[in-house]
């Protein structure tokens, strides 16, 4: 059956249930209003909670407006999972990060600042623009030093990593495009010991994630590497939606077993 309506299912996967016309248009309007409501409260209760555990200060907003005026996507972390961030680091009491994909730097002051003495982490950006504004704004927040920013294809520099043969690094943050996570989750396994964290941001992707028919080259590289992770014999490994300031969405989190 075919023909323009809409029902809370098919506003994702496009299966019209003929609720009638005028119906759908309404049901649409609610779904949007509510959604718009929901959003609100989830900024608000971000807002909340990043006031008390990870309040505002110069160096990490400064980065943020750096960004903004260099026209960088808004596609960051947020304050609350920066703080996660943060808080993984010391956790793991954690001296060799791997980051892939820095945009502009702020998850990295992040984790930059939770390393002990002598802790450093490598970060990896394709865009030159980025990498500049990163720098800056890591040399802005003093971090520079703990920092080795390598401009280029990640999964050209992680093999150059690889070849080199680099120490393992105790944690590994993915967030660059979704579409090569599986390759970036394989060059993490090769880089990482026993005990090492893998996290993987952006895979609920609005719930999107779920749908097994897409053509989506994000979606498609988002479930094989989940996928991947259910099915390789050194990870033991969970997925955690969020909502939130920055939306709907998740991570994946893993730990290499052996």
């Amino acid at each position: 059956m075919s023909g323009p309506y809409l029902t809370p299912e098919s506003i994702y996967f496009g299966q019209p249930t003929p609720v009638g016309f005028i119906g759908s248009l309404l049901l649409l309007a609610i779904c949007c209003m509510l959604f718009a409501d929901m959003k609100n409260t989830w900024t608000e209760v971000d807002e909340y909670f990043g006031d008390l555990l990870a309040p505002r200060d110069e160096l990490l907003d400064a980065a943020l407006e750096a960004n903004e005026k260099a026209g960088l996507p808004a596609i960051g972390v947020s304050r609350l999972q920066g703080k996660f961030l943060f808080l993984l680091v010391k956790i793991l009491q954690a001296r060799r990060v791997l980051e892939i994909g820095t945009l502009g730097g702020y998850s990295t002051i992040w984790m930059a600042r939770a390393l002990p003495a002598g802790g450093h982490i490598v970060t990896l950006e394709v865009d030159p623009k980025h990498a500049e504004v990163a720098r800056q704004n890591l040399r802005q927040a003093g971090m520079l030093e703990r920092v080795d920013l390598r401009l280029g294809r990640a999964l050209d520099t992680l093999a150059d990593l690889h070849a080199a043969g680099v120490a393992p690094f105790d944690l590994v943050f993915i967030d660059a495009d979704k579409e090569n996570n599986p390759g970036y989750l394989e060059w993490a396994m090769k880089l990482a010991r026993p005990g090492t964290v893998i996290v993987v941001d952006n895979v609920v992707r609005d719930g999107r994630v779920i749908d097994a028919g897409t053509s989506d080259l994000d979606l498609l590289g988002t479930r094989r590497m989940a996928e991947m992770m259910a099915t390789h014999p050194r990870l033991s490994a969970t997925a955690m939606q969020t909502v939130g300031a920055k939306g709907y969405d998740g991570f994946a989190l893993a730990v290499v077993t052996e």
